[in-house]
């Protein structure tokens, strides 16, 4: 690829030897071992040496732009070599027939390629110790709800009462029916519970088994673009866990 002038803007000069270099060039594949040669000619101590400068402030601006390094010393416009060529500075360096400015260029290399790999290692490490503050918070967390989870456990099986077959006896008592140990009694208190209770997000406690309340708790929450009440049951531990039982039918405003 020969290149006699220049172009007024960066990306026409990369779509130009984008031609030569991409996938496809048969002819560089079977003759030049897939390599092709990028040639831009220009004279020293010329009005070249401007036109390469304005690409390079041109390439500046918009890649500062799209990568949103404004705060940067200057952007990562690549390095001199076999693979990459050269950029614009040093374009500029070279036609100035200063080799200061060529060195100066190279050095301006580094230390953005520093900066930017610093800005780097400073992002990484913020978010591993914001993820590592996270992980710990956690693994503190659920290890001490497994404490409180073996220590209801611990509790429950000090108190059950076990019939023949080793199943656990149904101690369950629910308010307004407390004398009560008809299955059938506490099924309609307890389905009445669920279709009247309105707790507005609090836990209100509705009765008890082997020591452990029994709690209700109505949740606000939508369906099929209603606004629904459910109410959940669940038994308090000994500590701060909340178990779980059901969820009732929801009730829909």
């Amino acid at each position: 690829s020969n290149a006699l002038d220049l172009p007024d803007r960066p990306s026409d000069l990369e779509q130009r030897n984008g031609r030569a270099i991409r996938k496809g060039n048969l002819i560089a594949k079977e003759f030049a071992e897939n390599k092709v040669d990028v040639i831009i000619y220009a004279v020293e101590r010329s009005l070249d040496s401007y036109k390469f400068n304005l690409l390079h402030n041109k390439q500046l601006f918009i890649n500062q732009l799209k990568t949103n390094t404004l705060g940067s010393r200057t952007i990562d416009e690549g390095s001199m070599n076999e693979d990459s060529g050269m950029n614009f500075s040093e374009y500029v360096a070279v036609l100035s027939g200063n080799t200061d400015l060529l060195e100066k260029a190279r050095l301006d290399k580094k230390i953005t390629t520093l900066e930017s790999e610093r800005k780097n290692f400073l992002r990484e490490r913020d978010a591993a110790t914001g993820k590592l503050a996270e992980i710990e918070s956690s693994l503190s967390f659920h290890s001490d709800k497994i404490k409180e989870a073996q220590t209801d456990l611990a509790c429950f099986e000090q108190r059950v009462e076990r019939d023949k077959e080793g199943l656990p006896v149904n101690k369950l008592t629910i308010k307004g029916v407390e004398d009560s140990i008809d299955i059938k009694v506490i099924a309609a208190r307890l389905h009445e519970i669920e279709e009247k209770a309105r707790t507005k997000g609090e836990y209100n406690k509705i009765g008890e088994i082997y020591g452990f309340s029994i709690m209700v708790k109505t949740e606000s929450t939508s369906k099929d673009l209603f606004d629904c009440s459910v109410n959940r049951f669940f038994v308090k531990g000994q500590e701060s866990i909340y178990y779980n039982v059901s969820s009732m039918n929801y009730k829909c405003l």
